[in-house]
């Protein structure tokens, strides 16, 4: 009865958000939450056989009407107020295995059976998800240790310490503070110049004015694109076989440096993408913005062309649901979401806002960068350009149609010999003999006139061409729910609305004006989502900038605030975040610098016996957790340790040396990949170009996401193609010879202090004297045993400093 069929992913979800409640800090009189504790663990366990789907037994445990309801047998489930004569918990606590629920897999834990014991007594209330509310403003909490409160974050994070019992780790080291805060703002460590200075500031605000200096780099605007990017899936190639390339896409990765870079308020940011091309005042950044619906996979030769079109919108509603709102809205394409309460009409609902979004290409046919690209330039040069391109396209059919006739009347050899590579020698050869007089003539003007076209096209300056919605069907054909998903089974008829959730009114969109470029939907949608009043839009990002500070979100589960999803360690705290956000105009670098300068943050690393004991996953924020550099970061780090880093920003992608092994992974091994000189390869990693089909070693064995699919936040894994990878790879190899004629130039050529310099450019601090003997014998060790020279033996001895852990991780 109460077992689980859940997907796997689902189920861990679940279980994660079981365990950290079960073993929660709550007081034992605590009033148990059905939203946060009770729903997830009935969703893991129960929901299979009990559920929206299955009601076996006439028990259905996900809605408070159905739960308290007399099933088959007569005996109540639940029965409020009263425990032990609920049926439900004798079943899941019996000892009788014919019996106990759920009666496949693990029985529920004694700390489960008494949470749910607790929540019947104390009425086995359903309460509204806490996502599905709207967040309430709260001042932050009282505590007693004031001291350490620096900023309202402290004090939501002290009551909760308080609380439990424990407190706060001690403050971190300068040094390893600086490191820190330069990693999480730029994506660079601190040179030893700068790190210097700042361990050498004496003011009171020195940290303060560090971290005012780091968020005006032009260096945070690369590091957090990266974050963004990630969500929107983005990649600079369509998947499939051919993987081609999607041109001018780096312009869309451009756009969000340079608008993180200038801190513009993340609801323009929103409302940019959504609807860039429906804005009052449409430019070439709000064009180039649109870029977002062009940046998923596309097919462009599918079997089934209407189940491919559905598949690329589902593409943009899961990820703009997950991105923007925090919801798995996708879940709903082929029937109501089995958890969250979501009707499969709210997700057809939500895709007719898109109706007007036309395919990145029209497959089999048209150029696939019709409806893509759309040239910025000035308003008379662009006309110009247009009518010197329409005029050529019809010169062009017409010469076609000139030659066409000649060939007729041709042998069947020549008329075959026109159907194949040989066809233009064969003009060149024949085509003045069977062509009329008049046709003669005219062919000629023809080819003078595009003659001229073409001369006229090179005098205009070069076009300003943006990936973007370049093409819009203003007057889309009604949506229709697609039964079980299937574009060719239409179900009844729906209207642009918003989902259920949220009780907000159904828009009132007029019919687009006959010279329309857009159905004016996307603008509707981007408002309601950029809306101060949307009671996801500012708790999702809030929640996703601190994510990227601490290592995970005080919603676990970042892209997922529904029922299946991880409830918020600390949720008051996170809706005053997002209320601090809008109250500052939506601008993020105001919310990275409260984050920065609270005692939170600034913590160390140090773990202690009792709290690892009470809170072995530092879900109340006791300590700062350390992490392992991005596979971003970390390529960047050795470019700069070695002294090759170019920091040269925007622009084309680049393209790192690829070996010939890894080439031949592609279909049609090397296609596509221009490989960059030396100096250019050696640029920040954000600009290297996204291949679908052929990630960048160096990245991808540093867990780089999955490009098809919005990644709400990276795996973090420890394996052994990364330890070869940093060992023996290439470009480690190359970079250690870098640093050792780096370090050469600059401490001349006493061994000893050869290698003080480059562990101090490395870690950024004076080198301890026992790391130096130790890379002294080894050095030796290379001379004497493996019969290097001296130069390939100090070679290996870099090669051992940008494999160090004080290197690689982040304290």
């Amino acid at each position: 009865m109460f077992r689980s069929a859940l997907p796997d992913r689902c189920r861990c979800i679940a279980a994660l958000a079981v365990a950290s409640l079960v073993c929660g800090h709550s007081a034992a009189d605590e009033k148990i939450s059905y939203s946060r504790q009770i729903q997830p663990l009935l969703a893991a366990r129960c929901f299979a056989c009990h559920g929206p789907d299955d009601a076996e037994s006439g028990l259905a445990l996900h809605e408070e009407k159905l739960a308290h309801a007399e099933p088959d047998s007569g005996t109540m489930a639940i029965v409020p107020g009263r425990p032990d004569e609920s049926e439900l918990l004798r079943r899941v606590a019996t000892d009788d295995e014919w019996e106990r629920m759920p009666p496949e897999g693990e029985p529920l834990k004694p700390a489960e059976i008494e949470l749910l014991r607790k929540w019947i007594a104390q009425g086995g209330e359903y309460e509204k998800h806490w996502a599905f509310e709207r967040p309430q403003r709260a001042d932050p909490p009282e505590v007693q240790n004031t001291d350490w409160v620096a900023n309202p974050i402290d004090a939501f994070v002290l009551a909760k310490l308080e609380a439990a019992g424990l407190e706060p780790a001690p403050p971190a080291d300068r040094r390893v503070l600086a490191r820190r805060v330069y990693y999480d703002l730029t994506g660079l460590p601190p040179t030893l110049a700068e790190l210097e200075e700042f361990l050498n500031d004496d003011r009171p605000d020195a940290y303060e004015q560090l971290v005012d200096k780091l968020l005006a780099s032009p260096r945070y605007g690369e590091k957090w694109a990266r974050h963004w990017l990630d969500l929107v899936r983005y990649a600079e190639s369509n998947s499939f076989e051919r993987d081609s390339p999607k041109p001018y896409v780096w312009k869309y990765r451009d756009y969000v440096i340079r608008s993180l870079n200038e801190d513009k308020p993340y609801d323009q940011f929103v409302r940019e993408q959504l609807a860039g091309d429906e804005l009052e005042e449409v430019t070439t950044e709000t064009m180039t913005a649109t870029g977002y619906y062009r940046l998923g996979t596309w097919d462009d030769e599918p079997a089934d062309p209407l189940q491919a079109r559905y598949d690329d919108l589902d593409n943009i509603v899961s990820t703009t649901g997950q991105a923007f709102l925090g919801l798995t809205v996708g879940c709903a394409r082929c029937h109501d979401h089995k958890i969250d309460p979501m009707p499969q009409t709210d997700y057809y609902s939500l895709l007719s806002f898109f109706a007007d979004v036309t395919p990145y290409g029209e497959p089999r046919g048209r150029d696939p960068r019709f409806n893509s690209l759309r040239d910025c330039s000035p308003p008379e040069t662009a006309k110009r350009r247009q009518e010197i391109e329409a005029r050529s396209v019809a010169v062009r059919e017409r010469m076609t149609e000139i030659e066409e006739a000649a060939i007729d009347r041709m042998s069947s050899a020549d008329q075959h010999r026109s159907e194949t590579n040989e066809r233009r020698a064969l003009l060149r050869e024949k085509l003045d003999e069977y062509q009329t007089d008049a046709e003669r003539e005219e062919y000629t003007v023809l080819r003078g006139e595009r003659r001229d076209l073409r001369a006229a096209q090179r005098k205009l300056p070069p076009a300003e061409l943006v990936l973007s919605l370049a093409r819009c069907d203003a007057r889309p054909e009604p949506t229709t729910v697609m039964m079980r998903g299937n574009p060719h089974v239409p179900g009844e008829v729906v209207a642009p609305a918003f989902p259920e959730l949220f009780d907000d009114q159904c828009p009132d969109i007029p019919e687009a004006a006959a010279d329309a470029h857009s159905a004016g939907r996307r603008r509707v949608l981007a408002d309601w989502i950029a809306s101060p009043d949307n009671m996801l839009t500012g708790r999702v990002i809030a929640n996703r900038v601190w994510q990227h500070h601490f290592g995970r979100g005080i919603v676990r589960s970042s892209s997922n605030f529904g029922l299946l999803g991880t409830p918020p360690t600390h949720k008051e705290l996170l809706d005053w975040l997002s209320f601090y956000l809008i109250d500052h105009e939506w601008r993020l670098k105001s919310l990275h610098r409260l984050i920065l300068t609270s005692n939170t943050y600034q913590m160390s690393s140090t773990a202690r016996p009792e709290a690892l004991a009470a809170d072995p996953a530092n879900d109340l924020f006791w300590r700062f957790d350390m992490r392992r550099l991005t596979a971003e970061e970390l390529r960047d780090t050795v470019l700069y340790v070695s002294g090759q880093l170019n920091e040269k920003q925007f622009g084309p992608s680049i393209y790192p040396k690829l070996s010939a092994e890894v080439l031949a992974t592609q279909s049609q091994p090397g296609k596509d990949w221009n490989t960059s000189n030396a100096r250019e390869a050696s640029r920040r990693s954000i600009y290297i170009h996204v291949k679908r089909s052929l990630i960048v070693p160096e990245l991808a064995v540093f867990d780089f996401p999955e490009t098809d699919t919005s990644c709400e936040a990276r795996f973090n894994t420890t394996q052994a193609a990364q330890a070869l990878n940093l060992l023996h790879g290439e470009f480690m190899q190359a970079q250690a010879r870098q640093l050792a004629s780096r370090v050469e130039r600059d401490a001349g050529g006493d061994v000893e202090g050869q290698i003080r310099h480059a562990l101090h450019l490395a870690l950024g601090r004076e080198a301890d004297d026992q790391t130096v003997a130790d890379s002294l014998t080894l050095y030796d060790n290379y001379r004497s045993k493996h019969g290097l020279g001296e130069q390939q033996a100090f070679e290996q001895v870099c090669l051992m400093v940008l494999n160090l852990n004080e290197l690689v991780f982040v304290d």
